[in-house]
């Protein structure tokens, strides 16, 4: 991989793949937790408005055609701490991908009307999420997991807030945030020739004075977080977690092999347990999240009512349990991870959006060494981090229906 900082502060990651295909994909250092109070899911509007047309592509629908008439993808997302937006295409057409994202990059109209339509449609998503709770979980037991941390907000802001913003206001955090210097662009697949050719579109874009952003510092959990929610469905949706390491700490390698322990596909003991042996969940998973702003570990399933303070109890047993995990499940879940590991990095996108987290997160390169540093993980790293992060109070959101249970 090669790493090349442009003079106007552009990140250029350049990582070549044999292949038809290749991924260009721009990140942009900010997301919802740069927010403030009355402006909550502005990240996501600008995401959405940077594909509503530009000074040369009148619309979105010019926009898509330049891309999909190759067979090609464009799509963005926006996180709690950045903002990414990627153009898959067959290696030919490098040209034009690096062509459309730089002008969306630049030249945004941020017209009023498709503002207006723009805000009917992140309202209508919002109104999605809240009716899924496969989705909605997430937004209740983040809100129970962190007290000051602006993790604990969504996303996609509040409707509140996406109803009220204005052209104004969207413009003016596009042009703070929208800097070459603040964003990595990666490339990965047949990557000959694009340094000349990101310099081409990308060399007139000027560097600016970013805002410094400060997390807020977040206490240790000192008690037990509960909170529920009432919804008419057929299962309860739970989720149960703990504030965790960042991404670029040596506990989040330790983290990961413990959630491979735990769950790994159809396998793993909290799986094993709650699925497999008691049919107590359809669905049962864990997830460990890790950033440079925030870090959690969370078990989530779906199950009846009645089945929750039995579910809740064999988490806890097997997070306990953690600290006798034999070489042979540590190894399990090692070679679990390498393989998983090396089927998601073939995908010339997902490599890209790995190498943009970890540039974003510490350093490019971690991304490339990273199935080593999860082979440095002994047994005693992980009971030591079980007891650092697992053995102590949790947060615990339920969404649960209404009605008894059958």
């Amino acid at each position: 991989m090669k790493k090349i900082i442009l003079k106007n502060g552009l990140t250029l990651l350049l990582e070549k793949r044999p292949g038809q295909s290749v991924t260009v994909q721009v990140t942009v250092r900010v997301g919802s937790n740069y927010e403030k109070r009355g402006q909550y899911g502005i990240s996501h509007f600008v995401e959405h408005m940077l594909f509503e047309g530009t000074q040369k592509r009148q619309n979105s629908t010019i926009i898509a055609n330049e891309i999909e008439r190759f067979g090609g993808d464009l799509n963005a997302y926006t996180t709690k701490e950045r903002t990414s937006y990627y153009i898959k295409v067959p290696a030919k057409h490098l040209d034009k991908a690096l062509d459309i994202l730089s002008d969306m990059m630049q030249h945004p109209l941020f017209d009023k009307k498709m503002l207006e339509k723009e805000r009917k449609i992140i309202l209508k998503e919002i109104n999605m999420i809240t009716d899924q709770p496969r989705y909605h979980q997430w937004i209740l037991f983040e809100k129970t997991l962190f007290q000051n941390h602006p993790s604990r907000n969504p996303t996609y802001g509040t409707r509140e807030d996406v109803s009220a913003m204005k052209q104004p206001e969207l413009l003016e955090y596009y042009r703070r945030y929208y800097a070459p210097n603040n964003m990595i662009l990666a490339i990965v697949g047949n990557v000959a020739g694009a340094k000349q050719q990101v310099s081409r579109y990308f060399s007139q874009f000027k560097r600016k004075r970013i805002p410094l952003y400060r997390s807020p510092k977040e206490p240790v959990a000192k008690s037990i977080r509960v909170k529920k929610e009432k919804k008419k469905i057929l299962n309860s949706y739970m989720v149960m977690g703990y504030k965790t390491a960042l991404r670029f700490h040596r506990d989040s390698y330790a983290l990961d092999v413990i959630k491979a322990l735990l769950s790994r596909g159809q396998s793993g003991r909290i799986v094993e347990e709650i699925r497999n042996k008691r049919g107590l969940a359809y669905e049962v998973d864990v997830l460990h999240e890790a950033t440079n702003d925030y870090g959690f570990f969370a078990i989530h399933l779906n199950t009846d009512k009645k089945n929750i303070p039995l579910a809740k109890k064999i988490i806890l047993d097997e997070i306990r349990k953690l600290g006798s995990a034999s070489k042979k499940e540590l190894d399990l879940a090692k070679s679990h991870i390498e393989g998983r590991h090396i089927l998601e990095n073939e995908d010339t996108h997902h490599l890209a959006d790995w190498l943009n987290f970890w540039e974003l997160s510490d350093h490019a390169k971690k991304a490339l060494t990273y199935m080593h540093d999860i082979k440095k993980v002994t047994l005693s790293d992980i009971k030591r981090v079980w007891k650092k992060y697992l053995d102590r109070p949790y947060a615990l959101s339920v969404i649960e229906q209404k009605g008894s249970s059958k």
